[in-house]
């Protein structure tokens, strides 16, 4: 399959930085703060900012100072952060200009996994502090393709959750989803689902790029 394109947009979580050994720790830790099911609090974590998974789970407590606490559990927190497959390879293939990061990660979180894992943090990193709405509304990819210069239709979004696969919809981007913490049934309306980058390439030609899924 080749997906013509002129920019590409990563979510990070699941994405480039695999953080599920983290996310999970910090989430088991944050349910029984909250008095919720952990299994239930993962199943809505994922792709979300954190003060918006909990205005759903316990709409009872400041949102903000919740994201402030468990920021600083994830900030303290960087065993089994590994390097999604493939990723640093497919990375290396794209021009620095050509490639942002779209994150529900808070800014010092979001450089603390990209530089724990060795992968460069790119000119452009849409995260939770820039947008008024998060994923799944298309706010942070229509921000992430203006700051490269691209309309959001031309570009590529890669996901692994099902807000953020919306979200890059919604923004009227083609979205590739990655199955690393969601099954593919999951994974409505995506054009590929993919389990890393050891298949996928990028070539550059005249007008943009063609991304090739195996």
């Amino acid at each position: 399959m080749g997906i013509r394109c002129a920019a590409f947009l990563f979510d990070l979580d699941g994405v480039l930085v695999d953080s599920r050994a983290v996310v999970e720790r910090v989430c088991r830790l944050w349910a029984a703060r909250l008095g919720v099911d952990p299994d239930a609090l993962l199943r809505v974590a994922h792709g979300r900012r954190t003060r918006d998974t909990a205005r759903i789970l316990a709409p009872h407590l400041d949102p903000v100072q919740e994201a402030a606490w468990i920021d600083k559990a994830e900030l303290l927190d960087t065993e089994g952060l590994v390097e999604v497959p493939g990723v640093k390879r497919f990375l290396t293939s794209l021009p620095a200009g050509a490639w942002a990061v779209v994150t529900s990660c808070a800014p010092d979180l979001a450089r603390l996994r990209l530089s724990t894992v060795g992968i460069p943090i790119p000119d452009v990193v849409v995260t939770s502090d820039d947008v008024s709405n998060g994923k799944p509304a298309p706010d942070g990819y229509r921000l992430g393709a203006q700051r490269l210069g691209v309309d959001p239709r031309s570009c590529v979004v890669f996901e692994d959750a099902p807000p953020g696969v919306a979200a890059g919809l919604a923004a009227g981007a083609r979205v590739v989803a990655l199955r690393t913490t969601h099954p593919t049934t999951e994974f409505a309306g995506a054009t590929a689902v993919i389990a890393d980058f050891t298949a996928a390439r990028a070539r550059r030609e005249k007008n943009g790029f063609v991304v090739t899924i195996a």
